[in-house]
C-alpha cells in the first residue's frame, strides 16, 4: 500500500519584489495512513507552507507531492478542490465559524456540493457533532458556545466528509488549558479510529499527544523522531 503522504525534494519559492524567499528547500518526508504527527518549528521555518501544500491549498515550485498515491502537485484548481472536499479535513486556530449560522449548519457546510438531500446533509452534520460531544447543541450559535465548544464544531465540520487526513493548525492556540486537553483528547480518539492527524503547534504539551514529531527549520526537516504519545482521560 502506498504511503498516505509522500513528499520528495519539495521546494517552495516566493518572490517579494526582487527578493527570492525559499520557504521550502528540498524537503522530503513520508507519512503513513493512521499516523499522528506533530510538526514544529519557529516562525518562518516553513511549517505553515508545508501544511498548505499537504492540504492542497498551495502547490510546490518544484518537487513531487503524492497523496494516497496520486501526484497532486500539478492538478487543476477544480481537481484540488475536489481532493480537499473529499479527502482532507481542516481545523484552524481561529475556528472560522459563520457567526449567524447554527452549529449544525456550520458542520453541514462541506456537504453543500455533494449532491445530497438537505435531510441527508443534516443527518450527517448531526452525527459529526455527536461524535465530538455536542449532541443537543445543534441549534446553538457560535456566540452561545465556549471557545472549546466552537473548536469542536470546527472539528465536526472537518469530519463530516469522512476524510482520511485531518490537518490541524494550532488547534488549541485560542483555548485555555482544560479546553486544550479536551480538544487534544478528541483528536487522539479520532486517530485511534484510523484518521491520520497532522498537527502544527508551538506547544510542547500539545505535541506530546502525537506519536511522531517532525521539526522544520529553514525549509528543511531538522529532526524526525518517534514519540510515545500521551494518553489522557479527559471528559468530552
Amino acid at each position: 500500500m502506498a504511503p498516505l503522504i509522500q513528499c520528495d525534494d519539495l521546494w517552495k519559492i516566493y518572490r517579494v519584489g526582487d527578493v527570492e524567499v525559499q520557504a521550502l528547500r528540498g524537503l522530503s518526508l513520508t507519512i503513513e495512513q493512521g499516523e499522528f504527527v506533530a510538526i514544529m518549528g519557529s516562525s518562518g521555518s516553513g511549517k505553515s507552507t508545508l501544511m498548505n501544500i499537504l492540504g492542497c491549498l498551495d502547490q510546490p515550485t518544484r518537487g513531487r507531492y503524492r497523496l494516497n498515491g496520486v501526484e497532486v502537485g500539478h492538478l487543476r484548481p477544480d481537481q484540488l478542490a475536489d481532493i480537499r472536499n473529499r479527502q482532507i479535513g481542516f481545523v484552524f486556530q481561529s475556528f472560522n465559524l459563520i457567526p449567524r449560522t447554527s452549529a449544525l449548519e456550520n458542520a453541514q457546510l462541506p456537504l453543500f456540493y455533494r449532491g445530497l438531500s438537505l435531510k441527508e446533509q443534516r443527518a450527517m452534520a448531526a452525527a459529526a457533532l455527536q461524535r465530538v460531544g455536542l449532541g443537543g447543541r445543534e441549534h446553538h450559535f457560535p456566540t452561545q458556545l465556549s471557545g472549546g465548544q466552537q473548536q469542536r464544531v470546527a472539528i465536526a465540520r472537518a469530519l463530516v466528509t469522512a476524510p482520511s487526513l485531518l490537518l490541524a493548525d494550532e488547534p488549541t492556540g485560542n483555548l485555555d488549558t482544560q479546553s486544550s486537553q479536551e480538544i487534544m483528547s478528541i483528536l487522539e480518539g479520532l486517530n485511534r479510529e484510523g484518521i491520520t492527524v497532522i498537527l502544527v503547534t508551538h506547544e510542547i504539551d500539545v505535541a506530546a499527544y502525537a506519536h511522531r514529531e517532525i521539526v522544520i527549520k529553514d525549509g528543511q526537516v531538522l529532526s524526525d523522531r518517534a514519540t510515545k504519545g500521551r494518553s489522557q482521560t479527559v471528559g468530552v
